[in-house]
């Protein structure tokens, strides 16, 4: 009697009868839209890198940096969240900043695959000191000195923060795909009393994971910084703008991530001496640039490097809970 009953079900369904049809819509239970996010919830992390490098710039003197984040989250609703961080990297600048640590918040709309994040992000760096004293020839220590009043010597303030403003959109054509454009304006780039402004666009190729939970990714990014003009202390200096880019594969499982990345911009070493202040450059002829680098001194800290990060990221909702 079960085996006539299966039959005759069957026969039902593939005649495609408007009455068997509707017999079996009927019956069928309605679909359930996903729940919506929880309202409240935290995203942390931590990474340790072989080097910090901020766009194309390292900001640890080529040696290896760790970092950590702390993210509160408001979700208003499934489609717009606010969000406030705070963040922490170890550095090695001129000045012999204690840390960089980062204070930033903002809101996130979506609309559909479109993914959008407007924020401010202020860079304090603590317990600095006035840097005044690298001598590629005949420099002083003295603030007054002849040599610093050329602009002869690195020198750096006793304070580096700044603040900055950002817009940033990504757009994800397939579970694969993504593309995204930022932009991002600083009023006084490193306290140092130019503004900045930097754009940059970022391709990014994400597979399919493993059965197993491993994945991987593929992305590159191409940028350019506009630098305007420093104050006195720097001497008036017109600073020179630059392109970087950087291209990098990325090994993922779980909440774990090891990134592989290279980095590279179109700075000569006397630019970058310019943009840094680096305490630990050195003195060549083929490095003095009038006005923006009399100096003679290179920084290699803008040329091409190679950066391994091993990261981690959870959120209380997906992790902990």
């Amino acid at each position: 009697m079960k085996t006539f009953a299966f039959a005759a079900l069957a026969a039902l369904a593939i005649s495609g009868t408007p009455a068997s049809a509707a017999d079996l819509i009927g019956k069928a239970r309605p679909m359930m839209a996903p729940p919506p996010p929880p309202a409240w919830d935290i995203a942390f992390g931590a990474a340790v890198m072989s080097d910090y490098n901020f766009r194309g710039i390292s900001q640890s003197n080529r040696l290896p940096s760790v970092t950590a984040y702390f993210e509160p989250r408001y979700n208003i609703n499934p489609n717009l969240q606010l969000y406030a961080g705070v963040g922490g990297y170890s550095i090695e600048f001129p000045n012999n900043a204690g840390a960089e640590i980062d204070f930033y918040g903002g809101v996130r709309p979506t609309f559909g695959k479109l993914a959008l994040d407007f924020g401010v992000w202020y860079y304090y760096y603590p317990e600095g000191r006035l840097f005044s004293g690298l001598l590629p020839q005949n420099c002083t220590n003295l603030p007054s000195g002849p040599a610093f009043a050329l602009g002869q010597c690195n020198v750096m303030k006793s304070d580096a923060s700044f603040i900055e403003f950002y817009a940033k959109g990504a757009y994800t054509f397939t579970d694969n795909w993504a593309i995204g454009a930022a932009g991002y304006y600083n009023p006084n780039w490193l306290n140092t009393g130019a503004d900045g402004v930097y754009a940059s666009g970022n391709i990014k190729y994400t597979a399919t994971a493993f059965p197993n939970g491993f994945g991987w990714y593929a992305s590159a990014e191409v940028g350019h910084y506009w630098l305007g003009t420093t104050d006195p202390f720097y001497f008036n200096t017109p600073l020179p703008d630059y392109a970087t880019w950087n291209i990098g594969l990325g090994l993922t499982y779980k909440v774990f991530t090891l990134d592989l990345r290279y980095y590279d911009t179109d700075l000569s070493k006397g630019e970058c001496n310019a943009l840094t202040g680096d305490h630990t450059a050195t003195f060549n002829p083929g490095n003095i640039i009038p006005v923006i680098n009399p100096s003679g001194l290179g920084s290699k800290w803008c040329g091409a490097a190679f950066v391994a990060a091993l990261k981690v990221d959870l959120t209380l909702v997906n992790n902990i809970k």
